[in-house]
Formats: C-alpha cells, sequence, structure tokens
C-alpha cells in the first residue's frame, strides 16, 4: 500500500530560496516545505532548457538517449518508445494527473503532453496561458507593452486572473477529488513562474526595494570563457522593454539599473510562486492527505541573472544547470503532523519570514535524471532496471539510479560499510552529475541559445563533481547524432573551493587527461 505523489516542477528556478541560503528571498511555504524534507544542495538538471531536460527526467534518459536537444522532435517516434515517470505509475494503478506545464507543450510531447500515455485523465492547461506573450505590461506612458519586467494588476488580466493561478486551484480541485477516491494518485503540477515575461501581481515588489538589489557577484563576461560557452540570450533582448535599449550583439552588457530591475522581478515572481505553492500544500493538510503523500519540488533547470554578462538559461553554468531538489516524504523525512495534525499551514510572504532549517541537507551530487528510479523507490514500486549502454530498444529502464540511499546517510561516515554485500548499494565512487548543451558555431550567433537539431555543429559536455565543473565541447554531427571527442574546440575547468562562481577557466593552464577519461566514462 504505497504513497501518493505531488510532484511540483517549476520553470526556470534556480535555487535561489530561503532554504537554499538565500539572504533576500521570501519563499516561506517553500521553505517550510524544505523543513520537512531532504533537500540536495547540489542537484543538476541535465540540459539548460525545457523540453530537452522535462523528457530527460520524465523517461529518466539523458538527452543523447531521448535525442531531444531542441523543441522538435517526439521521443516515442524519433528515439524509443521509452516509458514515462507517470506512465509507470499509471500502470502501477496509480491515477496519474498533469496540471499546467509539465511535459513542454508541443511536438516534444505529440501536442498532448503524452496523452493517453503517461496520463489517466487529459492534462489540464490553464486558459489564461494563451495571454503569455501578448502586451500586458502598462509602460510608463501607459500603454500596453510586451515586456521582460513584467508586474500586472491582476483584475486588469484577461480573465482577471494569471495562469499559476488557475493551476493551483485546479490541482486543489483534483485533491478534493482525490480525498473521497481509494486509489493512489500521482499528481504532478508545473508552474511558469519565474520563466520569461517576469509577470506577476505588482504588490510582490514592495518586498524587494530597488535599493537592496544587488548586481550579480559577477556580471562581466569572463576573460577566459571560450566564446562557444557563451549563451547570447536572444530571448530577452526580443522584449519590448530591452529592445528599447538598443544592447550591441552579442555581449551586451544591460544598463546596470535594469539589471536590478531584473534581479528584482525575478525574485518577486519567487515569492508570487511561493504564494501559490503554500496554497497547495495548505490543501494537502486541508483534505487530510499530507500524511500519506510524498512532495517532490524541483525545476526543469536554473536562469542566469547576470552573472558572466549572461541571462536567461541556455548554458553550461550551474547558475543555469543547478536546481532545487527536495522530497518530504511522511514518516521518513519528518516526524509526525504537529500544530492539529497540520504539516504545512499556510504562511502570508508578506509577514512570515522564517527561515526554516531543512530536515535533511545532502550535499550529494545528484541529477535529475534519477527522478524516475527515485519516486519509484519511495513509493514502493520494483525500481525499474539500469538501462544497457545502448537502450533505444528498450522500453522500460532508467539512466539514474535511485538516490533514495542518499536520504539518510549522513555526510560523515564513510559509505564503504553500509550494505557493500549488494553492489547497487555500494556507493564508493563519489558522485557525478553530467549535463550537455549543443552549439551552432564557435562563435556566438542569433541561434546559440536554442539551435535547431539540423543546425548543431558542438556539443558541450560537463562534468560537475563536489570539487569542480569540467566541460568539453567537442565536434558534433547531427545526421547520426555522434559526439567525436577527439576534436574538442574548447574546454572549461572551474574549481569550486577557490572559484565558486566559475569566472576563472584553468582548463589551459591543468592538466586534466584523468578527468576527461572520466567524461568520457
Amino acid at each position: 500500500d504505497g504513497m501518493n505523489v505531488l510532484f511540483i516542477v517549476v520553470d526556470d528556478l534556480r535555487p535561489v530560496l530561503g532554504c537554499y541560503g538565500d539572504k533576500l528571498v521570501k519563499s516561506p511555504n517553500i521553505d517550510q516545505l524544505g523543513s520537512q524534507s531532504v533537500v540536495f544542495n547540489n542537484a543538476y538538471a541535465q540540459q539548460a532548457v525545457c523540453a530537452p531536460s522535462r523528457v530527460s527526467f520524465l523517461t529518466g534518459r539523458r538527452p543523447d538517449t531521448t535525442r531531444l536537444y531542441d523543441f522538435y522532435s517526439y521521443w516515442r517516434v524519433h528515439a524509443g518508445n521509452y516509458s514515462t515517470m507517470p506512465q509507470y505509475f499509471k500502470e502501477n494503478g496509480y491515477m496519474t494527473m498533469s496540471v499546467g506545464k509539465v511535459f513542454h507543450p508541443g511536438v516534444s510531447s505529440n501536442y498532448h503532453d503524452d496523452y493517453p500515455y503517461s496520463w489517466s485523465i487529459p492534462p489540464f492547461h490553464p486558459s489564461t496561458e494563451k495571454y503569455e506573450n501578448d502586451k500586458t505590461c502598462r509602460g510608463k506612458d501607459g500603454r500596453l507593452y510586451a515586456n521582460l519586467v513584467c508586474p500586472v494588476d491582476v483584475t486588469e488580466m484577461p480573465g482577471g486572473t494569471l495562469p499559476d493561478i488557475q493551476s493551483t486551484e485546479e490541482a486543489i480541485r483534483l485533491l478534493n477529488v482525490m480525498k473521497t477516491q481509494k486509489q493512489k494518485f500521482f499528481l504532478a503540477v508545473g508552474y511558469h513562474k519565474p520563466h520569461i515575461p517576469l509577470r506577476y501581481p505588482q504588490e510582490f515588489l514592495k518586498l524587494y526595494p530597488l535599493e537592496n538589489i544587488t548586481l550579480a557577484p559577477d556580471p562581466w563576461v569572463p576573460k577566459k570563457l571560450p566564446s562557444v560557452a557563451y549563451n547570447p540570450w536572444m530571448d530577452i533582448r526580443q522584449r519590448d522593454d530591452v529592445k528599447a535599449l538598443n544592447v550591441s550583439f552579442p555581449y551586451g552588457p544591460l544598463p546596470d539599473d535594469f539589471q536590478r530591475q531584473i534581479r528584482q522581478s525575478y525574485y518577486a515572481a519567487i515569492s508570487y510562486l511561493d504564494m501559490q505553492v503554500g496554497r497547495l500544500l495548505n490543501a494537502l493538510d486541508d483534505v487530510g492527505l499530507s500524511s500519506s503523500t510524498m512532495v517532490v519540488f524541483t525545476a526543469d533547470h536554473g536562469w542566469s541573472l547576470g552573472e558572466h554578462g549572461e541571462w536567461a538559461k541556455y548554458s553550461n553554468f550551474d547558475v543555469a544547470t543547478r536546481v532545487p531538489l527536495m522530497f518530504y516524504v511522511p514518516g521518513m523525512t519528518s516526524a509526525a503532523a504537529s500544530q492539529q495534525g497540520r504539516i504545512f499551514p499556510y504562511l502570508d510572504p508578506f509577514s512570515h519570514n522564517l527561515g526554516l532549517v531543512p530536515q535533511g541537507q545532502s550535499k550529494k551530487v545528484v541529477e535529475l535524471v534519477s527522478l524516475f528510479s527515485t519516486l519509484a523507490e519511495l513509493a514502493g514500486l520494483q525500481v525499474p532496471p539500469a538501462c544497457p549502454k545502448t537502450s533505444f530498444h528498450v522500453a522500460l529502464c532508467t539512466e539514474g539510479a535511485s538516490i533514495v540511499h542518499y536520504f539518510n546517510s549522513s555526510e560523515e561516515k564513510v559509505e564503504t560499510e553500509d550494505g557493500c554485500e549488494d553492489n547497487n548499494r555500494c556507493h564508493t565512487e563519489e558522485p557525478v552529475a553530467f549535463s550537455q548543451y549543443p552549439r551552432p558555431s564557435d562563435t556566438p550567433q542569433w541561434n546559440s541559445d536554442k539551435p535547431k537539431l539540423k543546425d548543431i555543429r558542438i556539443m558541450g559536455y560537463s562534468m560537475h563533481t563536489i570539487d569542480y565543473r569540467y566541460t568539453v565541447w567537442v565536434q558534433f554531427n547531427p545526421n547520426n547524432f555522434s559526439a567525436d571527442f577527439e576534436d574538442v574546440h574548447a574546454g572549461e575547468l572551474y574549481v569550486v573551493e577557490t572559484d565558486p562562481n566559475q569566472d576563472y577557466n584553468i582548463y589551459n593552464n591543468t592538466l586534466h587527461g584523468h578527468l576527461f577519461k572520466k567524461l568520457l566514462g
């Protein structure tokens, strides 16, 4: 008799959260979830762009196996008929439901969010999603624009609401339906914010007075950054407010005051998101399901906020690949329910700033591709087998091992003792996370951020450990999906201890043959 699953995935959220040590952000509800959860401090997406990352963690396969590096193919047709995580739960008797942006919409999920394979009922999309990129932002002149920075009066919005508010309402409705059912459920809720445009109710701005907002610690393009590694943030340049600034291509920079406004709005959008998450978790309490439902909270990738002179995702930097990842598992990560059986009382971001400490913080390096096997293990389902080296023909297997064995291992104790008679459990190797990003050329051009498959010429393969991030940019042939590791265009190496922000690339003055071997695996 397994547990229900509430799976929350946020679009473009880097770990600027109180429970990750951020001092400025107001995120009391997500922090409260963190205080009952195991929080992974070093979790990485496999590619820092929406569709490839989501298809990767929902199938438990890496981008080289889904063969999706852009937005324009459906893995079941183009790569292999891989089972997804929700499909596996559905086949194991769960009612599976999707609300908001879970799969990336469009061809990459067959135009129906992989329904009916993945979901028991048709996925829900908020009706106001279609206005996301319309001119709904009021300028100083009183006219409407399609801006990047877009605080709004919600009552003036089409339908008098916003997509994430609608998604929260629908998810709460479904929880109320499920509380009367005997069937276990897997409910995935995908929030849009803080994805651009940074459109959120304007009252959240007052949580972040502009004078408290700093620039990124390293707002310049690093001297030794290979040009292939740079992303020129085209999607931001196309917004009306950024267009008006007439910033030079590809390196900018944006004016300092506008950089502060973007950072301010990113934070405000997170507090707006926090309010939605708070309402959702409070509803889980209301329907009496918080002691029988695990909650997983993560994002598809991060987002640069001016670090290295970059904005948006589309890179191999940690600011783009690192994500929040936390697991609340009743009875395992948290003690029994507290006040009147409530675990998640709603906290108003305008009045609460708790600074709660996470239940368990793990510094282990982990990957989103491990979500499928991890959730299966936590729910008491059989963990899908590990994929063979080539797995295009294998419908059910995963390329990410379960990380449940990290949940209660204290960081200090040596892990050789625990359960080494079972080889899968013998994790003496230091954990590694892999990410990758494609480029069309060695220098930044109009399609560097999001090259279509046919235009990809170079793939940047990254390896993250607790001590360093190592990347090689190698020749790539999109016709047969092959990377030529003999033909290295450029490399990056950053040491975490001395260069946590990844500003000083020491690739050219370090011997790294051993890292290269490890990356080739």
